[in-house]
């Protein structure tokens, strides 16, 4: 994708148009433009996971997204400057800066969002069973 030119990046938009990502906005996570920076870190790295899919297009910057794989066990996933990730929903995840201390990412939802993240151990959740069947069958 054209970070540079996500505004107008036919890319991105038609990503958008067969998602059904009817919502963004942007966040800069950096500790000038993030207000309660140090709290919010602080939650972003909470092991958690959501009820939707968290969708997240790196701008600029960089960071790390953990999630859990099938035997429980953390992958660092690395993401830089023009990368888009989904996270389904249901999936324990983290996110965390790199070095640099700075990212800025377009967040997309289907609908309004919803930003209430649930604080492992949450497995008692329909997203969660959905998510670890889903891991079941494709095994």
């Amino acid at each position: 994708l054209d970070a540079d030119n996500y505004e107008t990046d036919p890319c991105l938009k038609e990503i958008r148009r067969a998602e059904n990502y009817s919502w963004m906005d942007i966040i800069t996570i950096h500790k000038d433009k993030l207000p309660n920076y140090e709290e919010k870190i602080k939650t972003f790295y909470e092991e958690h996971l959501h009820l939707d899919d968290e969708i997240r297009y790196i701008l600029d910057g960089s960071g790390y997204f953990d999630v859990r794989d099938k035997d429980d066990k953390w992958i660092r996933i690395s993401m830089e400057k023009g990368d888009m990730i989904t996270l389904p929903a249901g999936i324990y995840h983290r996110f965390t800066l790199d070095e640099n201390n700075y990212v800025k990412a377009m967040r997309l939802f289907v609908g309004e969002p919803v930003w209430t993240a649930y604080n492992r151990p949450a497995d008692d959740f329909p997203a969660r069973k959905q998510y670890m069947k889903f891991l079941t069958e494709e095994a």
